[in-house]
């Protein structure tokens, strides 16, 4: 029997918190990197670490809330969040604000990694679903309205109110989570680090799983090369101001949305992989156009938003495709799988900004990163296809 549930709107609102501060500092990049006098590649490393520290919690919080608890872990990491936040505000040099930044991502991955748990502890069988579509949705949804936010506060309070804002959302959600979130876990549980590693190995040796969980990294989390650059893509190099900005990176949202509308209402009528293969071949296609049309110089800001849109269409109809095919492939470690799935996402999805910092040019630069992380995954998925129909999973 499910236990006490949790407020729905509150696992919603600690979710969002964690993960609108990924992107909701992009906009004011060009600002902050002005006022410590660095170039843009030193101030994208607060966005990269960002995502890094995203993806290491998603391995971290799982068995640690197994073993101490549901609402400990995401009390602890909601605190850190919220510090973190207001170091930010305060951060004398660019050292200081990337190191907040990292510890902001350690904090904030809490509440994107226990909501989902909290659910499936406390919902009925009947509900489950409909609660946690709702929470991907809201993880989905946070990046991508995130930077328009983050335009609006910049214009008003400058790059630090970004984070004065965020510190706020974390002490609500830390006060109200220590007042109304009830202990969700079953039993505590030793931590075991060895059956940890033998499920991680196990993984690891199958090409199968390895092929789906790479193909869905580089053809998902890829499109935040695009939005890290897309402040100095869209104001500096194509000269909208910056709460414009913000308005274009929210229609990439509605093309991720819309993707996983088309594979949610086609699932059970098109294969698995014809959708996971089909709409990362939508999103090749798009970074190739993007990729020839800023070496001819015929990009500009709408041009690049429209392809930007059916880039993340196609990543919306892959994603959930790609992980169903990941998570079928040893039924016995799908909690393992599903945290290394995330794992691989977030860290792909920081490797792309970071990459994305090199290069006189950031729209160029840009569209070479999709490129490459787009052809990847379509080789990834062909692999793992393949391997899975010979039986090596």
């Amino acid at each position: 029997m499910p236990r006490q549930r949790a407020p729905l709107w509150l696992l919603v609102f600690v979710t969002v918190s964690g993960t609108a501060a990924m992107h909701m500092f992009v906009p004011a990049l060009p600002q902050a990197a002005q006022h410590f006098a660095v170039d843009r590649a030193a101030m994208q490393a607060a966005v990269t670490l960002y995502i890094f520290g995203m993806a290491i919690g998603q391995l971290v919080y799982g068995p640690l809330s197994d073993a101490f608890g549901r609402r400990p872990m995401l009390l602890l990491g909601l605190a850190l969040y919220t510090v973190s936040s207001a170091a930010a505000a305060f951060a004398a040099s660019v050292k200081m604000l990337v190191t907040a930044r990292l510890f902001q991502a350690l904090g904030g991955c809490a509440g994107h990694a226990l909501g989902r748990a909290i659910v499936r502890d406390t919902s009925t069988p009947e509900s489950t679903m409909r609660d946690l579509a709702l929470l991907n949705l809201m993880s989905m949804m946070g990046p991508g309205l995130a930077p328009l936010i983050g335009a609006f506060i910049t214009a008003a309070a400058g790059w630090r109110g970004i984070f004065v804002f965020l510190g706020t959302m974390g002490g609500i959600a830390l006060f109200c989570a220590w007042r109304m979130l009830p202990e969700s876990a079953r039993s505590a549980r030793n931590l075991r680090p060895r059956v940890l590693a033998r499920e991680y190995a196990a993984l690891f040796r199958s090409r199968a799983f390895l092929g789906y969980t790479l193909g869905g990294g580089a053809s998902t989390t890829s499109f935040f090369a695009f939005v890290t650059a897309a402040p100095f893509i869209l104001g500096s190099q194509f000269g909208r101001p910056s709460q414009e900005v913000g308005m274009h990176l929210a229609t990439l949202i509605v093309g991720m949305f819309l993707g996983n509308a088309f594979t949610r209402r086609f699932a059970g009528r098109i294969r698995n992989d014809r959708l996971m293969i089909g709409g990362n071949a939508l999103s090749v296609a798009c970074a190739l156009i993007m990729l020839v049309a800023a070496a001819t110089h015929a990009l500009n800001a709408y041009v690049a938003t429209a392809l930007m849109f059916f880039y993340t269409l196609g990543a919306g109809i892959t994603s959930p495709a790609a992980l169903t095919k990941a998570l079928s492939i040893n039924p016995n470690v799908v909690g393992s799988a599903a945290g290394l799935y995330g794992f691989t996402q977030m860290t792909i999805g920081a490797l792309c900004t970071w990459l994305v910092g090199f290069g006189e040019d950031p729209a160029l630069s840009a569209a070479a990163v999709l490129v490459v992380a787009a052809l990847s995954g379509q080789l990834s998925f062909w692999i793992g296809v393949r391997a899975e129909r010979e039986g090596r999973r």
